[in-house]
């Protein structure tokens, strides 16, 4: 039996009509084979468009359902949801896209035409041999993992835990809390970021619906979405929470120094320390790393003043097994090294500072309880510079992207600084200011005209020491003027960069980076926190460089799609996936490590391959690979793919 096809063209405004002469695309498709119905319309997606589309099924009892409209990704999902609504199956629905890839890449509206008909009639051949198919049904786990205790997983969990489900919140390091604990104040407010995160922190310590797990790393990721299974390395801290009580005895005795993290290596910590102040969970941790030893015990200095007993050398790594339904990862951001900076002294300068240890130093927990010292002689720095896009928007040497919040923070260092040092002077070196946010604008022209602070359009081409000053080489571009300045004190705005445990996080999970190594989401327009991987969402700076505002907002909109999938008590899987043909399978397992989803394994009783059809994401690297034509994608078959390249070339 022969399908009855309709085809219906949309004009998208003159975003195709423009380019496309549609009347005659429909005019033309009406006298195709296959096609009993054929017409075009202004806004196909317009609710009057959809209701043209529903009526013309039901009255000219269409079997499949051609749209030549725009890109698939923007409405297929639409149109599929008209036909389901006129009681055809919606993989009986296809996109044929003239618009991104016809009435847009053209001029020539004779050409643009013809080769819009070209399109639509392939579309055409394909949909007359779709099958209908059902959407695959998976049963869920309504438990979320979020990786990383930023300020973008630590909403994101509160946001799941609050709508009543369960949560584990995995942070690699000892305590939650990311970089926004580190800073001083916030732009542009100037809100004291310890006093809005710690409430937060504490928040999550005690929600009963979330398990915390600091200190602790993921190591392995399997299953599919709504049933992932998860292996978390528990790194032993050697120090009991329940016992300790925050005496700080062991600190005192213990005979190591090593950098402080958590003041970017201004100050130095012990072997056995608590982040800060307001750490969560609040205990110590032993840094194995950095101790004299434990197996066998070469120092046990904090163990012997420990009176509650809380030191345990026995503790031992401890793998936990979880299993999730949908796992956020929110890894943020660590700042482009200053040893990559060769033309500012690769970070050799003790008084050339990036800016999370500028945020230091302005900190009232900071190295110098908020007092702004130089390094090198904790003398008060009359002169500072302030130098942006320092490794960002520079792909020749560094990064190609702009890292979005420097401008703002530079501004707010510089603004801060006046207020530390009220006969201190604060030049900042610019490309252009990019304040792009609620109050930004005007926050940036406060430091300018209340302050006094100096902009100078220009990059600065060199910074080096010079008898105790750090001279400051750079030009003017508005004056055309080259600048000295001997400066006390510099501050580089570095670029911001994926933390570094993302790339390797991302290969666990099979999620994809983009071409700067960020965390890629879906579709930056439509599905901004979902990767392609279905259960998998993205928020915080580990997606993009942003600011606390945007990685709040993002970590609750990845929240809120784990809710909606935790909604119901199964979840619905695309169906077009990658099946293997028994009969043509000839077992020689190519196509198993070619699959990036590890979807495809061996049936040793059969000799064959089988397919989990809910890992398969249907990207189609294991069609490519099979010698014998057994795998192939449902309704993407060879037998559609040569009937439209066919029909594509007809007349050529």
């Amino acid at each position: 039996m022969k399908k009855r096809t309709g085809v219906f063209v949309c004009h998208c405004g003159i975003n195709i009509a423009g380019t496309v002469d549609v009347k005659d695309v429909a005019k033309e498709l009406s006298k195709y084979e296959g096609v009993v119905h054929a017409e075009d319309y202004v806004y196909m997606c317009s609710d009057p468009g959809q209701k043209l589309i529903e009526n013309a099924i039901k009255e000219h009892k269409l079997d499949s359902v051609v749209v030549a409209c725009c890109s698939p990704s923007l409405h297929e999902k639409t149109f599929r949801n008209v036909t389901q609504s006129a009681g055809l199956n919606p993989y009986q629905c296809e996109i044929a896209n003239i618009r991104e890839q016809c009435s847009w890449v053209h001029k020539d509206k004779e050409k643009a035409t013809s080769k819009a008909k070209k399109i639509v009639k392939s579309i055409v051949q394909k949909v007359l041999r779709n099958e209908s198919l059902e959407p695959i049904s998976v049963p869920v786990t309504k438990r979320a993992l979020v990786i990383g205790g930023g300020i973008s997983g630590i909403q994101a969990a509160l946001d799941i835990a609050d709508g009543g489900h369960e949560v584990i919140l995995v942070e690699r390091s000892p305590s939650i809390g990311g970089h926004m604990i580190q800073l001083s104040e916030t732009f542009p407010t100037l809100d004291c970021s310890q006093c809005i995160m710690t409430p937060k922190m504490v928040e999550v310590a005690n929600h009963p619906k979330i398990k915390l797990m600091t200190y602790s790393e993921i190591q392995e990721v399997t299953g599919y979405v709504g049933n992932f299974k998860v292996k978390i390395l528990k790194k032993p801290t050697y120090v009991d929470p329940d016992v300790c009580t925050l005496c700080d005895e062991c600190t005192k005795v213990c005979p190591v120094v090593v950098p402080n993290e958590f003041d970017e290596g201004l100050t130095g910590r012990k072997a056995i320390y608590i982040p800060f102040p307001q750490a969560i969970p609040a205990t110590y941790t032993l840094d194995i790393e950095n101790c004299p030893g434990v197996l066998p015990i070469a120092c046990g200095k904090c163990a012997d003043v420990c009176e509650p007993n809380a030191i345990d050398f026995d503790m031992k790594p401890e793998i936990v097994e979880e299993e999730v339904g949908a796992i956020v990862v929110t890894t943020g951001y660590d700042l482009y090294s200053k040893k990559n900076m060769a033309e500012y002294g690769r970070g050799k300068y003790p008084d050339v500072l990036d800016g999370l240890q500028f945020e230091r130093l302005l900190s009232a927990s900071g190295p110098t309880a908020g007092e702004i010292l130089r390094p090198s002689d904790h003398k008060v720095p009359k002169e500072v510079v302030f130098i942006q896009c320092c490794g960002s928007r520079d792909p020749e040497l560094h990064k190609p992207y702009c890292s979005k919040i420097c401008c703002m923070y530079t501004a707010k260092h510089a603004l801060l600084y006046k207020e530390h040092v009220p006969d201190g002077q604060a030049y900042v070196f610019y490309i252009d200011i990019r304040s792009g946010g609620k109050n930004y604008e005007e926050f940036v022209q406060r430091a300018v005209e209340e302050e006094g602070v100096v902009y100078l359009r220009g990059k600065v081409s060199k910074v080096f020491q010079n008898n105790g000053k750090v001279t400051v080489w750079g030009v003017d571009t508005l004056t055309g003027k080259d600048i000295e300045i001997n400066a006390d004190m510099v501050v580089l705005a570095m670029a911001m960069e994926p933390s570094h445990q993302t790339d390797e996080l991302a290969k666990q999970l099979k999620i994809a980076l983009d071409k700067d190594g960020f965390l890629a989401e879906a579709h930056p327009k439509l599905r901004p926190v979902e990767s392609v991987t279905g259960g998998l969402f993205v928020a915080g700076a580990g997606q993009a460089p942003k600011d606390i505002p945007e990685a709040v907002a993002q970590a609750s909109g990845a929240a809120s799609k784990v809710q909606a999938m935790f909604s119901g008590d199964v979840l619905h899987q695309e169906p077009i996936v990658a099946a293997v043909d028994e009969e043509l399978c000839s077992g020689c397992k190519l196509c198993i490590p070619i699959c990036p989803y590890d979807a495809r394994v061996f049936d040793e009783e059969k000799g064959i391959v089988s397919v989990n059809e809910v890992l398969c994401e249907g990207c189609g690297s294991c069609i490519a690979a099979c010698p014998s034509g057994a795998a192939q994608q449902k309704n993407f078959t060879d037998d559609q793919i040569y009937s439209m390249v066919n029909t594509i070339l007809e007349g050529d």
